[in-house]
């Protein structure tokens, strides 16, 4: 039996009709045309060079990412889920172990935890948005616990003040899952620079993608940073010298010569995100939907950045099937909490163990959100939700 792994990327990544999206939940094709000469210049230079792997245009990357976040030290890897195993491997995380995270994530989270030989421990979201409680998490501390990793999930940070409080009454460290993150801000500091190191993804989808896989590590340590650039080698801190076991998880010139091009534009691109939010939260207070959804949330000393504009609908899968219908591409980030996940079994975990992890997982909806759509496309979104409750009167079927 083979298993089909392939992601598409453009168009809504799981389908649940055979009616063609009126527009595509992500198009990343509208962004490229932008910078299209400005990338093909890039891929030319390293193309001359004929240096494929780390080298000058992964160094300015980390130095231009350095500068981005106000990180001292950027660390460039082969993805985002190498970022985190890496992070863990550099701290010194291993099969005596507990890392404390949240069950409503994606799968790399848990699993960097599990690959690093550690114990997941899992705590629930909180009840207005989707990130970790911080409330709950002193709970879940253990003598065992040696690190914790919030995810600012969707482009919010997580409640960070209580998460680094609780980390220094154990003696944890912090690791920011940051993947969907990049340029979001907490009470003015940038996420991926609150906690020990930060774990960013450039995969193509995020809001700066590269045309591949990609991830990158921040930290104001020294000491990690030098054992972070060592265990992505081999463990090797001179060629053919390996000082400790380490990783393949070295970023290609082609991906870092890409990211520079769209570094410079990330902001922009994160103001019309940022915008998109804005008019769909007057389109569904226009339109009377308030109860019938809940909305992102973002404090005033917060920046979210929208990597996805996800929505707690009533009747969620009745909607979705209506929005398909209509030709309104919609996705849900994620359909099922780590603990319940085949997977992790092993902790033994059940059913009613995260309740708000695995009520989100029932109601969550995520809407397009790119930079690039137009106002009249948002109203179409909205417009067809509000069809939909109009004629269900909430009840869904």
């Amino acid at each position: 039996m083979s298993i089909n792994t392939s992601i598409p990327l453009a168009a809504e990544a799981a389908s649940v009709g055979a009616v063609k999206p009126q527009f595509p939940f992500l198009d990343l094709k509208a962004q490229y045309e932008t910078i299209r000469s400005e990338v093909l210049a890039a891929v030319e230079t390293v193309m001359e060079s004929q240096h494929f792997i780390l080298g000058p245009e992964v160094d300015r990357l980390e130095q231009e990412i350095a500068g981005f976040t106000g990180a001292k030290f950027a660390v460039a890897c082969a993805s985002g889920s190498d970022a985190l195993l890496l992070a863990l491997m550099a701290l010194g995380v291993g099969s005596d172990d507990e890392v404390i995270t949240t069950p409503f994530t994606f799968g790399a989270t848990a699993g960097a935890i599990a690959r690093s030989g550690a114990r997941p421990v899992f705590v629930d979201i909180e009840t207005t948005g989707f990130n970790l409680d911080a409330e709950a998490l002193e709970e879940a501390v253990t003598p065992k616990t040696k690190a914790i990793i919030p995810v600012h999930l969707f482009g919010l940070v997580a409640e960070m003040d209580a998460i680094m409080a609780v980390a220094a009454r154990c003696g944890a460290a912090v690791v920011e899952d940051a993947a969907q993150s990049l340029g979001a801000s907490y009470k003015g500091q940038q996420a991926g620079t609150l906690g020990t190191a930060g774990c960013f993804s450039f995969f193509p989808s995020k809001n700066l993608g590269g045309c591949g896989d990609g991830g990158l590590v921040t930290t104001d340590r020294s000491d990690l940073a030098h054992l972070l650039r060592a265990l992505r080698v081999h463990g090797a801190t001179q060629k053919y010298q390996y000082q400790m076991l380490g990783i393949n998880s070295r970023l290609d010139a082609l991906q870092a010569a890409i990211l520079r091009v769209k570094l410079p534009n990330l902001k922009r691109w994160t103001d019309a995100r940022r915008q998109n939010a804005r008019r769909y939260v007057r389109l569904f207070q226009d339109y009377d939907l308030l109860e019938m959804v809940q909305l992102p949330v973002e404090a005033e000393d917060c920046t979210h950045v929208y990597n996805q504009f996800s929505i707690r609908a009533k009747k969620r899968d009745a909607l979705r099937r209506h929005l398909q219908s209509h030709g309104v591409p919609t996705e849900i980030y994620y359909p099922a909490p780590l603990h319940l996940q085949p997977a992790y079994t092993y902790l033994g975990h059940r059913e009613g163990d995260f309740p708000k992890a695995e009520a989100a997982c029932r109601d969550v909806l995520a809407l397009p959100i790119y930079p690039e759509l137009s106002p009249d496309q948002l109203e179409t979104v909205v417009s067809a939700i509000a069809d939909f409750y109009a004629a269900t009167d909430g009840r869904g079927e």
